[in-house]
């Protein structure tokens, strides 16, 4: 974590906002029931939240290098040649009418419409892991067409009204530019209807498996589901689409190649680049088939296009482990860069689990054994928690300083932090009991 720090150190003028920075990114991934700036700054040991709460609103410096930053720590630790770059919405409940973006619309999270806001994000995935590296903040047209609601939550004058599509666009422009080795993009139907999200990538260069609707026109043929409808069984094969929660995605898949374009798909007169259609259908229930669009290169099989197209639920792994783990959701800031700024060190925090659960699996050695009784993980854990607290009688009552109590809360801390550094010393002697 040490070297993250250091790596992102510079993007902030001040010691303090460094300071703040890290306290604010150690929260996030420390077990705090609610990850606003009140709890996060008692977990750092702060009198009040004022200095995580200026970080966020009041301090000079761009969340935006901070999303360069992590495009490069997330292609350092979990790039890797066969990349996926995965394009998603997500729903923030929230209550009132003044936090950027907010209004009633339809959410995935909950499954309906909600007083929420929408953010569009990108994230990456190998075989070395998954994790988020870009996001947009979705502005209805209720906001942009009122320009006094926008500078009051301190949105910036030269944003205008862009769709999901349009941010979803410039995110992937933006991960091609950057250090992540990107091979293939995949989305849901809602980015892989849109004509000009897929005309970018074709002329990109980059290879693609996009969710459709079943209306879907194909190339020169009728609606896809129409490609489909009299396949005989034999073109249906059993393939897995990876692994989920409760073992292989294992599904019935048929596939077609589509015409070529001549303005895309070829090299002089031979074709580089190959179109397909693609039908995944439940094994359970056989009326329930999903459509894909694919382009991808020649030599490519069925098979990988599979994989490419079971992909897309790892954003909504890192969905789920950002929020319950680094507290992507659990934001009180109401203004437009206070918004980019938790939401952007959230992913930072995430981007860093998510490099540290690869780190066992690439070193490959066998753990190192101490001789003598160690503590339990569970012990560690609440002499760690002893010596971050705060004292009994302030957790309730801010401000009241008692002390007898104090000093004795700060002996009792004392004497945790002594056995906690004897045993981290006796692990770097090999052959020494503790």
């Amino acid at each position: 974590m040490d070297d993250l720090f250091l790596a992102i150190g510079h993007r902030f003028g001040r010691v303090e906002l460094r300071r703040r920075m890290r306290d604010y990114i150690r929260g996030l991934l420390a077990p705090v029931a609610r990850k606003n700036t009140w709890q996060l700054a008692e977990q750092a040991g702060h009198p009040t939240p004022d200095g995580l709460q200026h970080l966020l609103a009041g301090s000079k410096w761009e969340s935006d290098d901070i999303r360069d930053d992590l495009q490069e720590y997330v292609a350092d630790k979990l790039g890797e040649t066969g990349g996926v770059l995965i394009v998603d919405d997500t729903g923030f409940i929230k209550k009132g009418t003044t936090s950027a973006g907010v209004q009633r619309q339809y959410s995935g999270t909950a499954g309906r419409t909600e007083n929420c806001q929408i953010g569009v994000f990108a994230a990456y995935t190998s075989a070395r892991g998954r994790a988020l590296v870009d996001r947009e903040l979705y502005l209805p047209k209720s906001w942009t067409e009122d320009r006094e609601r926008c500078r009051t939550a301190k949105v910036p004058d030269e944003r205008e009204f862009a769709t999901k599509g349009e941010l979803a666009r410039h995110m992937v422009l933006r991960a091609l530019a950057s250090p992540l080795p990107v091979t293939w993009v995949t989305a849901d139907s809602a980015y892989g209807q849109d004509n000009r999200f897929r005309r970018l990538l074709e002329q990109s260069g980059v290879g693609y498996v996009l969710a459709v609707p079943k209306s879907q026109f194909s190339v020169g043929c009728s609606r896809i589901e129409g490609l489909f409808a009299q396949a005989p069984d034999e073109a249906w094969e059993k393939i897995s689409c990876g692994d989920g929660a409760k073992g292989p995605r294992v599904y019935h898949w048929a596939a077609v190649r589509l015409p070529a374009v001549a303005e895309f798909d070829y090299q002089g007169e031979v074709p580089h680049r190959m179109r397909w259609a693609l039908a995944r259908r439940s094994i359970s229930k056989s009326d329930e088939i999903a459509y894909y669009l694919a382009y991808a290169p020649l030599q490519v099989t069925v098979q990988e296009l599979v994989r490419v197209a079971g992909a897309r639920w790892a954003i909504e792994e890192c969905f789920q482990a950002a929020k319950n783990e680094c507290g992507l959701d659990q934001y009180e800031v109401r203004r437009y860069t206070g918004w980019y700024r938790h939401i952007t060190l959230a992913m930072l925090a995430h981007a860093f689990l998510a490099a540290t659960a690869h780190q066992p699996w690439e070193r490959g050695a066998e753990p190192v054994r101490h001789p003598g009784p160690w503590l339990t993980v569970a012990e560690v854990r609440r002499l760690l928690a002893a010596c971050r607290a705060r004292p009994p009688h302030l957790s309730g009552h801010r401000g009241l300083h008692h002390a007898l109590s104090w000093s004795n809360w700060r002996r009792r801390r004392q004497a945790v932090a002594r056995r906690c550094h004897y045993l981290r010393r006796c692990r770097t002697i090999e052959g020494r009991s503790p």
